[in-house]
């Protein structure tokens, strides 16, 4: 069974969660990946504000393809999640309590997720065409000039993923090794 999120994630939803859960999530998200992530960062070390509000965000690591004629957006498949773990528990204190991507999180990202109670998704490598399709419109609303890799807001509907870190530090990837 999956379970049904609407977006902003919410203290209260997150907890409910755990490792393992497949989930169809709704609502915002923002898409943003390295430049973005270190662009974000310096602008809360510049004491600024970011240009959303971060607080119960969650964060798609994605730089989607352009889009071909009738369509949103182009293919828009998770990239790698650990290119973004220097950035992440500086936002997460800020208020960040979901990211979607793909791979491993560091233990400093694991424990900032523990410690402000975000929950890490993974959404499918390689199937960008099909993820494209849950992202009912999307719009850069910062740092065009980063093309794909520009800050977007966009809104998913039925997005399917995978609780892969949940609140408590459960790693659906450590889960079943063995040393």
């Amino acid at each position: 069974m999956k379970i049904r999120i609407q977006l902003p994630l919410d203290e209260k939803t997150a907890v409910t969660l755990h490792a393992g859960d497949s989930v169809l999530l709704s609502g915002t998200v923002y898409a943003a990946r390295d430049e973005a992530h270190e662009n974000m960062v310096r602008l809360l070390d510049e004491g600024k504000d970011l240009p959303f509000d971060i607080r119960n965000a969650t964060v798609y690591y994605v730089g989607p393809a352009p889009a071909p004629p009738g369509r949103v957006i182009g293919p828009a498949g998770p990239t790698t999640s650990g290119r973004m773990d220097a950035y992440t528990p500086v936002l997460l204190r800020k208020g960040l309590r979901g990211m979607i991507g793909k791979g491993e999180r560091s233990e400093e990202v694991i424990e900032a997720m523990k410690e402000t109670g975000a929950v890490y998704f993974g959404a499918v490598g390689g199937a960008g065409a099909l993820l494209s399709k849950c992202i009912i419109s999307q719009k850069v609303i910062a740092w065009e000039e980063l093309g794909p890799e520009a800050l977007r807001e966009m809104q998913v509907r039925d997005f399917p993923a995978a609780v892969v870190i949940d609140t408590r530090g459960n790693d659906l990837y450590k889960r079943n090794q063995t040393v």
